[in-house]
């Protein structure tokens, strides 16, 4: 049976988004180790810290580096939780073996890089320890398939795979990375037996959005999460907006209905509900990128006004509609379906232009 995969689920990976002393690294990883001990909820199963953090831009903190590791070796030895990092080179690699990590992670800015994902591989080869894959910063399905491929050709038996959402220019929508649920589970359809772990801290970016962020990826089926856990987030060095206290983090496990599994065992009956749940959730999707669509047309809206342009763009529309329908027909969907949805869609954001061009009150909405 695969490392992250166990009789109970889900498979709980936490702790703070970055090392930032030995103090904070151990009452952490003390709070965590108590959740579950009463068997009223699933345990935490490994005990996550960013040792190097690669940061967006130069000057935040970028992590402790060697010296954490050794707080997280302290908390293996004295707590029995198995720990694990993110590594993004060959020397963290070495490192990370040297204090005897349980688990490598690699981040979504390296699955981006081929290149770098080889390197992280080729050191890896005759090293017998389960990696987990985040998904690129990009949905890009086929990119984060073969950065996980690239660790199975090097000997890796143990690979989960982590779904962190996806970053976009000036996403004004309510996550801080975009979920894109069909891209993980495209990724489950393609490699069924590869665990699958939501991390709802940086899809959400909230705290307060962790809890449905993670019910949601248990409703697909999802093997694990991996959540952000700080004594106290607000004082954390990054991330701050999106880590939970250990007691929050046991309030969500107790609260989180945990769906069946299936197999072709249940009968079509379960089958059909396991769908529905599916389904159920791929619809959620839908909604909010309807909603997200339709932000975007009020603020096109008030530019229009801004410049004196009519709402409704016939040679815009036309693009639309050969765009769309050669989509369509590359996915087998039936090309009037979608030609017929989009003009719902049109015709609901010319409307929703029209109100701004006849309303000088409003003003171009802010995607901060």
């Amino acid at each position: 049976m695969s490392f992250f995969r166990r009789e109970q689920r889900p498979f709980v990976i936490a702790g703070p988004c970055s090392a930032e002393t030995r103090e904070q690294v151990l009452q952490t990883a003390v709070a965590l180790k108590k959740i579950g001990q009463d068997n009223t909820c699933v345990p935490v199963q490994l005990f996550r810290a960013g040792v190097w953090k690669p940061r967006t831009r130069p000057g935040s903190f970028e992590g402790v580096g060697e010296e954490a590791l050794g707080w997280l070796k302290e908390v293996k030895d004295t707590l029995g939780l198995l720990v694990t990092v993110e590594v993004a080179e060959t020397a963290h690699i070495e490192l990370a073996l040297k204090y005897n990590i349980d688990v490598l992670w690699v981040g979504a800015r390296t699955t981006v890089n081929p290149f770098q994902v080889q390197h992280l591989a080729d050191a890896l080869k005759g090293v017998k320890i389960p990696v987990m894959v985040k998904n690129p910063v990009n949905p890009d399905v086929a990119l984060w398939q073969g950065a996980i491929e690239r660790f199975e050709r090097a000997g890796i038996e143990d690979i989960a795979a982590i779904h962190r959402g996806f970053s976009g220019y000036g996403n004004g929508g309510s996550y801080r990375n975009e979920p894109n649920w069909p891209i993980p589970i495209e990724l489950k359809r393609r490699k069924p037996g590869l665990p699958m772990i939501c991390d709802p801290s940086h899809i959400s970016g909230k705290r307060d959005r962790i809890a449905e962020v993670a019910q949601k990826a248990m409703d697909m089926d999802f093997d694990g999460l991996m959540v952000e856990t700080h004594p106290r987030p607000d004082e954390a060095w990054s991330d701050a907006d999106q880590q939970v206290t250990p007691e929050t983090l046991q309030f969500i496990l107790l609260h989180l209905v945990v769906r069946r599994e299936y197999t072709e065992e249940m009968g079509m009956g379960i089958e059909l509900e396991y769908l529905r749940q599916l389904m159920d959730s791929l619809d959620a999707e839908i909604i909010d990128l309807v909603a997200r669509r339709m932000e975007l047309s009020e603020r096109m809206g008030a530019i229009k006004r801004a410049f004196n342009i009519t709402a409704y763009q016939p040679d815009r529309w036309r693009e639309i509609v050969e765009t769309r329908s050669a989509r369509a027909l590359g996915h087998n969907l039936d090309k009037d379906f979608i030609l017929k949805l989009y003009e719902l869609i049109h015709h609901e954001s010319i409307k929703k232009q029209l109100a701004i061009l006849q309303d000088p009150s409003k003003e171009i909405k802010s995607n901060s």
